[in-house]
């Protein structure tokens, strides 16, 4: 049994087993679903997709009768098409005179709010109450307002006048008289405001009016869409002005530009990152396809397609394979105006596959392509090509200082040292804030010693001085250090807390220690984070375990490597924790028998898993079992009855914790 290498991802590691903890509350903030409810409504009017309490890019606020299905319509589908995230209440009608805190909520947390001035706009409370919370933030935490006067002037809504008005006064006689005064200047004050007039813009045409919105709102929202780039940028302006310059050259054009230069953490990404944020609000449609040459060996190209597909398209899963992903791109992406950046590519194929032809989009496209590797780049469409060289020794001293020191200079004692130090690295901005950081705080020896490793192998390589950092760390950080290099980048920092907390490798202060050191970061939604070139040292690490045999190895992260080790039934001894996420090719799960020492076994997303093998049952030590999206899954065996050490089994939707809890599963199924 082979694994697909397009959909499936298999693999295993020898870690400790996984217990609850709330560890890692203190690192990152849990996103919860909460639904609106059936009494949240009324004939309006308002905003949301599934109100979750994580913000919103724009709130809509609309009479339903008036826009619900015309203009408000059109106007979310496209802010959602441009990426945009929208609160948009489809609730035909309101039970009560309260309006929701849901909804209150949704526009505290929303950048911006678009008010769609209509005929009966002010007849509801609703509407009414929104439009004063929105004017309330705006003052208090500089929400943008946005107004729209739907087929009604300014003046009108400013005064109570003419149509407007008329359904204005009919709320005097039945609210309290201090709410209606200050929904009245509410509504003077959005009158004031800068907004869109759908008579007089585009001289009617509400379609152009939605593309001018929807433009203006990608503009207000820039921060919001471009990309994170270190805040430690040093040496790279002339390079941004030069590849700006070459892109202004032709702009009816469509132009494909590459930047190259040698691995190591040189900082192709970052200038590339930079320029796609310049460019980004002059183009509707955009995609930032990261880290290639790893992403395309896990999860193949045609999946990369996918994400095109949908970050252009807005359209999920339209690719099954390669040649279909090319002809799906060929025609429809031929009226798009895209900005496109390609991240990290090693192959000719991964090229044509995303971006084959300049002919596949819109003149006027900006496709950005790093890679380490010029070569490459003979057979692509490239327009021009931009070699980034190190940074200069001037501008590396003041980046190392910036980690080593916390400002832009050495202090005087530690001058030579620094400068002997930063000479050594070839000005590679990786090493730099590596090695920088790693001395942040150490006194004179320590940093006497390190000059004297990196200066024993003057012509080592990037990953060489690299691991000088490594080899600092303490036993439980290595252990840390490499399970995330093998496995975990890209995963939820909670999730992986378990398994290294009970393993007694002290996460909360090794995430500590190598997030100081520079070794690892935590994305805003508390994703693991690692920079490509430190993800190989760790893996070569493990490598040099065995380079021959790999089941003698501490950790497999290549699916066949890992498959082939289970397949035969051999380094069970030694194995805790198999993870089998996302094994498409998987119909039922190999001997677990042989693995008596298995403590964690992930199967979740195993689309076409239809049984588990009956000798579970003796996986004795298992404690954690995820079958979370096993759709094909019909029954448990029995044999999981004898499971008594588990302690946590998610299948289908729901999570079984605890002994109590287990006894009512296995009661059910019979299995106890």
């Amino acid at each position: 049994m082979k694994c697909d290498p397009v959909f499936g991802r298999s693999f295993a590691v020898l870690v400790g087993s996984i217990l609850l903890s709330t560890l890692a509350r203190n690192f990152v903030k849990s996103n919860k679903n909460t639904h609106r409810k059936g009494d949240d409504i009324d004939t309006s009017n308002s905003s949301a997709a599934p109100a979750r309490s994580d913000n919103y890019d724009v709130f809509l606020s609309f009479n339903g009768k008036d826009t619900r299905k015309t203009f408000t319509d059109h106007l979310y589908n496209s802010l959602v098409d441009a990426g945009i995230r929208v609160f948009k209440d489809d609730n035909e009608l309101r039970e009560g005179e309260k309006i929701s805190n849901n909804l209150l909520q949704a526009i505290k947390n929303s950048k911006i709010s678009i008010p769609i001035l209509s005929q009966n706009y002010a007849s509801s409370k609703w509407c009414l109450q929104e439009l004063a919370e929105m004017i309330e933030c705006m003052k208090s935490i500089g929400h943008f307002v946005l107004p729209i006067f739907y087929r009604v002037e300014p003046g009108h809504v400013r005064h109570q006048i003419e149509s407007f008005g008329k359904t204005f006064s009919h709320l005097n006689r039945k609210y309290l008289e201090e709410d209606v005064a200050k929904w009245k200047q509410a509504l003077q004050e959005v009158a004031s405001l800068k907004g869109w007039e759908s008579e007089k813009t585009a001289l009617g045409h509400e379609g152009a009016l939605v593309k001018i919105v929807v433009k203006k709102n990608l503009s207000e929202l820039k921060k919001a869409f471009q990309l994170v780039v270190t805040e430690q940028l040093i040496g790279i302006d002339n390079a941004v002005e030069d590849i700006l310059r070459v892109l202004d050259n032709k702009p009816n054009a469509t132009q494909i530009v590459s930047i190259h230069g040698m691995g190591g953490g040189i900082g192709k990404t970052t200038l590339a990152k930079v320029i796609y944020n310049k460019l980004f609000d002059k183009f509707q449609h955009r995609s930032f396809i990261a880290d290639i040459r790893e992403s395309s060996q896990r999860k193949g190209i045609s999946c990369l397609q996918n994400q095109l597909i949908f970050d252009i398209q807005k359209m999920n899963n339209q690719a099954s394979n390669v040649d279909e992903g090319i002809g799906i791109m060929e025609s429809r992406f031929e009226h798009k105006k895209v900005l496109i950046l390609l991240d990290d590519v090693d192959h000719i194929d991964q090229i044509k596959s995303l971006v084959g032809k300049r002919e596949w989009f819109m003149v006027g496209s900006r496709i950005i392509i790093t890679t380490r590797i010029r070569s490459v780049l003979d057979k692509a469409e490239v327009t021009s090509r931009y070699e980034l060289k190190e940074i200069a020794k001037d501008k590396s001293l003041i980046l190392f200082s910036r980690y080593a020191f916390l400002r832009d200079c050495p202090p005087c004692e530690f001058e030579s040292l620094s400068c002997a130090i930063v000479s050594t690295t070839g000005g590679l901005p990786l090493a730099l804030e590596v090695i920088g950081s790693s001395l942040f705080g150490r006194n004179r020896a320590f940093w006497q010693d390190t000059l004297k490793k990196l200066k024993e192998k003057p012509h080592m390589e990037v990953q060489e001085k690299l691991r000088i950092s490594y080899d600092a760390l303490n036993y439980e950080e290595k252990q840390i250090f490499l399970d995330i290099a093998c496995f975990f980048i890209g995963y939820d920092l909670r999730y992986v807390s378990y398994m290294w907390d009970a393993y007694n490798l002290l996460p909360m202060m090794g995430i500590e220690r190598l997030i100081f050191m520079s070794l690892i970061k935590i994305g805003d939604d508390g994703e693991l984070k690692m920079h490509g070139q430190l993800r190989d040292l760790g893996r070569e690490i493990v490598r040099q375990e065995d380079y021959g045999v790999p089941m003698n190895r501490s950790r497999l992260w290549v699916h066949e490597e890992a498959l082939e080790v289970f397949q035969r039934n051999k380094v069970a001894k030694q194995l805790k924790v198999l993870f089998l996420e996302s094994c498409h090719c998987l119909n039922v799960t190999l001997d677990p028998s042989a693995f008596r020492n298995l403590e964690v076994l992930v199967l979740r997303e195993c689309s076409n898993l239809k049984r588990i093998h009956p000798s579970i049952g003796e996986a004795k030590g298992l404690i954690f079992l995820n079958l979370e999206g096993c759709e094909k899954l019909q029954e448990i065996p029995q044999e999981m009855g004898k499971l008594k050490e588990l302690k946590e089994l998610y299948i289908g939707r729901d999570c079984y914790r605890g002994n109590s809890s287990m006894h009512r599963f296995f009661g059910e199924v019979g299995g106890a």
